[in-house]
């Protein structure tokens, strides 16, 4: 895709609708490795495009890859406020992750540690599964200013970095899942979750 198309899909995202309806699967754009940015939009137009991804997550996910949102490019932003029962948080190795932008992710595990747990996805409404991923990880990105960083992750912010880089490659959560702990949302929630309190 050219800069121009993508510029002109990147606006026409933007000018849409809030929330996004967010790419499903079937949708081959999931299926597809992003293209890496490589200044393909306007320094201005790529912060607008990362600030909005950021508006969309409140309410209904900790992460988002540009591909989801029809954007080709190897984007994604991740923060999780990591508002749930403390004995729940505790189990999953979930902590509050503050805003990242990634620009050109690689994320590499560290050590062989796995954890597994339920994941979701915006693009596979309705249902999760168990997915077992690496316990600690490190990221090597760009923020949306082109500015390189590394970081280590571990526990649900690994998992979050590992999902989304994961869309840049064309992979669902789904493709790494054990099928017998398929379940609708609803299922897991009556069935899997414990009661807050």
């Amino acid at each position: 895709m050219s800069a121009e198309e993508l510029t002109e899909r990147v606006h026409a995202l933007l000018a849409a609708p809030r929330p996004w309806s967010v790419t499903q699967i079937g949708d081959p754009v999931l299926r597809r490795t992003a293209e890496p940015y490589d200044g393909q939009l306007s320094d201005g137009l790529l912060r607008e495009l990362l600030d909005a991804m950021f508006r969309h997550l409140p309410g209904v996910g900790v992460g988002l890859a540009a591909p989801q949102v029809g954007i080709p490019l190897a984007l994604a932003v991740i923060e999780d406020p990591a508002e749930l029962p403390p004995g729940l948080a505790a189990e999953r190795e979930r902590v509050p992750q503050p805003p990242l932008e990634l620009v050109n992710p690689v994320v590499t595990p560290i050590g062989t540690g796995y954890r597994a747990f339920h994941e979701g996805c915006l693009s596979v409404e309705g249902l999760t599964a168990v997915v077992s991923r690496h316990a600690r990880v490190r990221l090597s990105a760009l923020d949306g200013g082109g500015r390189a960083y590394e970081t280590e992750l571990s526990g649900w912010p690994a998992r979050i970095a590992q999902h989304e880089t994961d869309h840049l490659n064309g992979t669902l959560y789904l493709d790494r899942a054990d099928p017998r702990s398929l379940s609708t949302t609803a299922n897991h929630e009556r069935f899997w979750t414990p009661a807050a309190g």
